[in-house]
Order: structure tokens, then C-alpha cells, then sequence
């Protein structure tokens, strides 16, 4: 069997994880065994905030949507209503964009979204 030398692939996977080490506190950043738990950790905060990005983007859209929708005199919720049966297929980010920068394009929206819950009400008394 061949005799294995470890040198450079060890030193390279230490010098990897000082790099992503570096500018950590005190031993974080210099001692390999400790720096290696401070990227782990670091990593595994990374991942679940990649995955809470999108949870606090869609509650910032859905506040945004929410006090523009107040404007017009309806909750969040009859809107998003009013909008499905309206037919309207935008979703909570371009409505979000919208209230934010087009009051007049969202006053449109609401009124729209008025209408079809106007019409399904009239539908149901009908019925």
C-alpha cells in the first residue's frame, strides 16, 4: 500500500476555513478548531435566513397591500377576496408594488375588487 502524505489538502481545507473565518472575534478567526464552529454555525444561520427572506418579504407585501386596501375602505382580506373573484391573477408582490408606488392603479383594483363582491353577493341572495 502507498504511503499518503496529507499536507496540502489538509492545509488547504484550513486555510478555506480561516479565509471564511476572517474577521471573526478573537479566536474565532485564528484557531482552526474554533473558527470551523463559528463557519458551521454561520452557515447553518445563512441557510435559515435565505429561507426567512421570503416569509418577512411576503408580511411586508401583505402590510403594504393591507393599509392601501384600508385606504380604499376594505380589509386585507375582502380584497384579496374580491380580487380572486374578480378573476385578477396579480400576486402579493406586484400588488404590493403597486400600492406603494400607483394609488390611482390600486384605487382601480379596489374598485374592481368591490364589484365582484358586490356581483357574488347578489349571486348568493339569488341563488
Amino acid at each position: 500500500m502507498p504511503r499518503v502524505k496529507r499536507s496540502t489538502k489538509r492545509n488547504d481545507r484550513r486555510k478555506k476555513i480561516l479565509k471564511r473565518a476572517s474577521g471573526y472575534f478573537l479566536t474565532k478567526s485564528k484557531l482552526y478548531q474554533a473558527a470551523q464552529e463559528a463557519v458551521e454555525r454561520s452557515l447553518m444561520f445563512a441557510y435559515t435566513g435565505r429561507k426567512q427572506k421570503k416569509r418577512q418579504f411576503r408580511s411586508l407585501w401583505i402590510v403594504r397591500i393591507g393599509a392601501a386596501a384600508k385606504l380604499n375602505g376594505m380589509s386585507y382580506s375582502t380584497f384579496i377576496d374580491g380580487l380572486k373573484k374578480a378573476g385578477n391573477g396579480l400576486d402579493r408582490k406586484i400588488l404590493a408594488d403597486i400600492a406603494a408606488n400607483d394609488a390611482a392603479g390600486f384605487t382601480a383594483l379596489a374598485e374592481q375588487a368591490k364589484a365582484a363582491l358586490a356581483a357574488a353577493k347578489s349571486e348568493k341572495a339569488a341563488a
